[in-house]
């Protein structure tokens, strides 16, 4: 079942048990979908495209969940950590740093980057590779520790 019927169906069995927390982080999600699929006119989207949108929104949470908490709204961090755990369900896990560290390291030697000024060609190589895998912000981090940046 593609990611974007798993919602669906997800989003009945919320309805069903009354779960309204859960139904709404659900209909965000599926509203997202359905936005992405009136761009180009299509009836489904590929699960790659799915976990691009879905990666989206679980940034955009953890973005709202900093605010809110620097901003002393607790009730609205919970929140939006509920509906991040929702997201997160249909989120394949990303590698750990050991496995991140091995890959930006591959990343380096396949583009020769020697120097800080050089951190882009690494990203580049290293998103080619494993895009929906790696956390783009731990990989940056320890690219730059590796370049002496």
């Amino acid at each position: 079942m593609s990611i974007h019927d798993e919602i669906s169906a997800q989003m009945k069995a919320a309805m069903k048990a009354k779960d309204s927390a859960r139904l709404s982080a659900l209909r965000e999600i599926r509203a997202v979908f359905l936005n992405e699929m009136k761009k180009d006119n299509s009836d489904s989207l590929s699960d790659e495209v799915c976990l691009t949108l879905l990666r989206r929104l679980e940034k955009q949470r953890k973005e709202s969940i900093e605010a809110f908490e620097q901003g002393g709204r607790r009730e609205q961090a919970d929140a939006e950590r509920a509906e991040m755990a929702v997201i997160g369900e249909f989120l394949p896990s990303l590698a750990d740093e050991a496995t991140t560290r091995t890959w930006v390291q591959a990343a380096i030697a396949a583009s020769g980057a020697a120097a800080p000024g050089d951190l882009g060609k690494v990203m580049g190589a290293l998103m080619k590779e494993h895009k929906g895998d790696v956390d783009g912000t731990l990989a940056r981090t320890i690219a730059a520790e590796l370049l002496g940046g």
